[in-house]
């Protein structure tokens, strides 16, 4: 059983990025919890927000890995700059 407090693993306060998307982490953006009406939002302890984000990451390689000839960037593409891993 994995025990954790809440208030100890709360996610940093959000930061607005356009009326409908909030940022909490770098690189991480979420629909304004306002705008859930249907499905409110659930309390999420930060671990387990960064534990679903590297879970789609090793997603995505595997998908890369198994099924792309070539995993193309948005620079490669013409737009926008170069990825911000470097």
């Amino acid at each position: 059983m994995i025990g954790f407090r809440l208030s100890a693993q709360k996610p940093p306060e959000a930061r607005r990025i356009t009326d409908d998307v909030i940022q909490r982490f770098e690189h991480i953006y979420e629909v304004d919890p306002a705008k859930m009406t249907i499905i409110e939002q659930q309390d999420m302890p930060a671990w387990d927000t960064m534990r679903i984000v590297d879970s789609r990451w090793e997603h995505l390689a595997w998908m890369h890995d198994h099924w792309a000839d070539a995993v193309l960037t948005a620079e490669d593409l013409g737009e926008g700059g170069p990825h911000p891993d470097g």
